[in-house]
């Protein structure tokens, strides 16, 4: 079980990475599970010495009957709190952004990949997109497709 925020590696340059701990309710553990999740506008964000994140669509497990859900709640990170405070030294600095980058399972446990990014602008992006169309028409001229 994987489930991947493409829109962090198009419009973010990721630095670096660290694994998370997520506290989840029982519901959105089976939900994740069946790989019923959106991280596309979601993001983290440090708030009073703890690690938030927030806007995260993790949708109600279609048998549990919990009244008042709401799929996008804030769901608290785990860290330590040396992690905290070198997070906090890289986003003061300048325009650096938390970024979730997927969910995942490991030893049975929910995981999240969370990034350090930094913005890409416009000009950038189309960049890439050259690039990679680039190394894509090199590959098939090397297997002889065209």
């Amino acid at each position: 079980m994987r489930i991947v925020n493409k829109e962090a590696y198009r419009n973010y340059h990721i630095l670096e990475s660290i694994e998370t701990g997520v506290v989840l309710l029982g519901s959105e553990v089976k939900s994740l599970r069946q790989g019923r999740a959106d991280l596309g506008q979601s993001f983290a964000r440090i708030i009073s010495g703890e690690v938030f994140l927030v806007n995260a669509n993790i949708p109600l497990y279609k048998n549990s009957h919990i009244e008042g859900y709401t799929p996008s709640r804030s769901r608290k990170l785990l860290l330590h709190e040396d992690q905290i405070k070198t997070l906090i030294g890289k986003i003061s600095g300048g325009k650096m952004v938390l970024v979730p980058l997927s969910f995942y399972d490991k030893n049975n446990f929910i995981k999240l990949q969370l990034g350090v990014g930094k913005s890409k602008r416009e000009f950038d992006k189309r960049k890439a997109l050259k690039d990679r169309d680039h190394l894509r028409r090199i590959e098939q001229e090397l297997r002889g497709k065209i």
